[in-house]
């Protein structure tokens, strides 16, 4: 068993929020919305690690694959200088008698003044159910409502759904990127 570099092809998608009509920002039936604090740190990585774990993007990012890696991480983009507490949510399920944290998303200014998704994980049962999309309109009015009108994330090109959903919605890929990571052989 040994390690190996690989590298992993990524599309950077940018979208225009001007004009842009985001009245998809609700929340779907059973489901709400609940704004960042500082408290939900640890609700924020634990979505995302039960979203991404055995996702193609935990072989592009370990950090995935561990609570722990996502709580560290969690702490790195709540602690950027560019954090966006207004673009960062989380979706909780309320229906059936049960209440469960299912998704997740942050949002931070870049460098350059650009509206940045860090994240976007939904857990595999809440997906197919319209989530990410409002989720994902939700953060984009948050990062309208602190002023930026154009948005970019990465995505992995095999994450199929995930481009068919950011194009869906506006996104457009702008630039190809490659992204290294250390794997596991035989």
């Amino acid at each position: 068993m040994g390690i190996g570099l690989t590298y992993f092809k990524r599309y950077r998608m940018e979208i225009d929020l001007v004009g842009r009509d985001l009245s998809l920002a609700k929340a779907p039936e059973g489901y709400q919305f609940i704004a960042w604090e500082p408290s939900l740190v640890d609700a924020h990585a634990k979505v995302k690690y039960l979203s991404f774990r055995d996702e193609i993007d935990s072989h592009v990012f370990p950090c995935f694959t561990e609570f722990a890696g996502c709580q560290r991480l969690m702490h790195e983009i709540a602690h950027k200088p560019g954090f966006l507490p207004e673009a960062t949510w989380l979706a909780v399920y309320t229906g059936s008698h049960r209440w469960e944290y299912c998704g997740t998303i942050q949002g931070i200014r870049d460098r350059v003044g650009m509206g940045s998704v860090q994240n976007l994980g939904i857990l595999r049962h809440h997906r197919g159910r319209r989530l990410g999309t409002a989720l994902l309109f939700r953060a984009l009015e948050g990062f309208r409502e602190a002023g930026l009108s154009r948005v970019h994330l990465e995505v992995t090109a095999d994450n199929r759904g995930a481009i068919r959903l950011y194009r869906r919605l506006g996104f457009a890929a702008v630039k190809t990127v490659f992204k290294a990571a250390e794997v596991a052989y035989s």
